[in-house]
Order: structure tokens, then C-alpha cells, then sequence
């Protein structure tokens, strides 16, 4: 199955999500994708990317190549192939992951399509990659982040690593989404691996 799904939420690091949805397409994975207000906000404030959530064009996004393998779903769509356990998907990835939105899937809220979405994939035992971008953490969102790991999820936070010696700020969001491609079985080789 060549089809993840991304939802991108309200938390910052919409540069994570701009960089993942760039090696998903390139690595030819049809991406089925869909933002929250607040998701489309953060995309404006930390990149200046406007995205019109009603009549939404994947070139708003700046994406290179691949734009037209983006098919996409509006947040309150619950008709939406990705809302039902019958569309088969290789996975799902909430990048960055709100905590409100991290609450709603870890409690079964399924409130918009993003949560239902996430709840899908938890009930089909497909992957569900969560990626918190938050801190510090109190014990309301630890609790959360367990039992969503409890239930299957992958709880991903945006922590890139140092050992491989990062010059740049995109070399350490390549970190991160190196990690949530490994997750998803998508192989990809955006950072040196330790011991290699």
C-alpha cells in the first residue's frame, strides 16, 4: 500500500510537516492529507505558507514535485475515504501533534477528521505515528502519550539527536522525519545512522 495519511495540527513545527509530506511524495507514496485551522495557522506563522483550508492547492504548500499524488481531505470531512477501516492505508503520521489533538485520539474523541482518522488506524492495528512537538510535559499529557501508546500508537516527540553532528536547522528536522520514515517502512537516508 503506497497511501499515508498526514494530518497537520496546531502545535509548532510545520516545518516537520512540510519536510515529511517532501519525502513521502518523493519516495512516491500517495499522501492523503488534512489540516486543522490551527495547523494552517502555524504553516502561515512559521513558514508563510497560506493554505485555504475550504478551497485548499497542494502548490500552497511549496512542494517541489509530487503535488498531484496529495489528496486531500477537508478536517471536517467524516465522508472521506480515510474515515472508514475499509480504505486501506500504510499508515498514518499526526505531524506536529497538538495536545489537544493528542487528548482527543487518546481518548476516542473523534471530533474532527483528523481524530477519526487516528482512531481508524488504532481500531485496524494500522500504524498511527503521533509527533508532539511540546515542552515541558505535565502529567495530564504524559498520561495521554501512555495511553496512546497503550493502544497502539507510536508517540514520535520532534527530539532530533546530535550525534551525527547537524550544521543545520534542516538537517535536524531530516532527523526527525528520517525517524518517522522508519516508522512507516518508508526507506529513506536523510541523516547519517549511528555506527555508520
Amino acid at each position: 500500500m503506497n497511501d499515508v495519511v498526514v494530518g497537520i495540527t496546531g502545535a509548532s513545527g510545520a516545518g516537520y510537516a512540510v519536510r515529511l509530506l517532501e519525502v513521502l511524495l518523493s519516495a512516491h507514496r500517495r499522501v492523503h492529507l488534512t489540516i486543522s485551522p490551527a495547523g494552517a495557522q502555524v504553516l502561515w506563522t512559521e513558514l508563510g505558507r497560506h493554505c485555504e483550508l475550504e478551497n485548499f492547492d497542494s502548490r500552497s504548500l511549496g512542494l517541489a514535485e509530487g503535488a498531484e499524488r496529495i489528496v486531500y481531505h477537508h478536517y471536517l470531512d467524516y465522508s472521506a475515504p480515510i474515515a472508514s477501516g475499509s480504505f486501506l492505508t500504510s499508515g498514518m503520521v499526526i505531524c506536529p501533534c497538538s495536545m489537544g489533538t493528542l487528548a482527543g485520539v487518546a481518548n476516542g474523541l473523534s471530533t474532527n477528521l483528523i481524530q477519526r482518522a487516528a482512531d481508524v488506524h488504532l481500531k485496524e492495528r494500522r500504524k498511527l505515528i503521533v509527533v508532539p512537538r511540546e515542552t515541558p510535559l505535565g502529567s495530564i499529557q504524559l498520561e495521554n502519550m501512555k495511553r496512546l501508546a497503550d493502544a497502539g500508537g507510536v508517540v514520535l516527540p520532534a527530539m532530533p539527536g546530535f550525534y551525527h553532528q547537524p550544521k543545520t536547522i534542516a538537517e535536524l528536522i531530516d532527523f526527525v522525519v528520517a525517524r518517522i520514515c522508519d516508522q512507516l517502512g518508508v526507506a529513506v537516508e536523510l541523516s547519517r545512522r549511528w555506527g555508520v
